[in-house]
């Protein structure tokens, strides 16, 4: 049985993807106030939005506050990617030994698709595939989704 992993889920979206690339790379630290029961902070060690920089969050997932130090590792404007390695927290402490992070922005007939990539590798077997943290992913996607919409 192996032990990476990788799970990919799409979602459509009514914002315009560079919306969505733009909160995520510039302004992560809106997410606590667009999923206050999600997400209670995000602060920036490094340059806003830059290679090279550490988003650190604190979250809650499935009632428990938990902690995430996540790099960047790629940014491509064209396409609204945003590549994060997982370098600290929770999910690496208990779970898997590498986490990683991908989302972009498609565009689908007239609207867009927002497409999470979890890529992973698990400690051991009895390890689960990381399907809460995508729908929490995707939770927090339709939130904001919701609240650019109401702007």
């Amino acid at each position: 049985m192996g032990l990476t992993g990788k799970l990919i889920m799409y979602l459509d979206i009514s914002s315009r993807g560079d919306v969505f690339h733009d909160i995520f790379r510039h302004k992560p630290h809106e997410f606590a106030s667009i999923s206050p029961d999600k997400i209670h902070g995000c602060d920036i060690d490094g340059e806003r939005g830059a290679v090279g920089s550490v988003l650190c969050w604190n979250y809650t997932l499935d009632g428990k506050k938990q902690t995430a130090k996540e790099l960047i590792e790629e940014i491509d404007e064209t396409n609204h990617k945003i590549v994060l390695k997982v370098i600290e927290g929770d999910l690496l402490e208990d779970l898997y030994k590498s986490f990683k992070i991908i989302f972009h922005v498609e565009p689908k007939g007239d609207g867009q698709l927002a497409i999470w990539t979890l890529e992973f590798e698990k400690l051991n077997a009895n390890v689960p595939y990381p399907t809460t943290f995508m729908d929490f992913l995707l939770d927090c996607t339709k939130e904001m989704d919701v609240h650019k919409a109401s702007q």
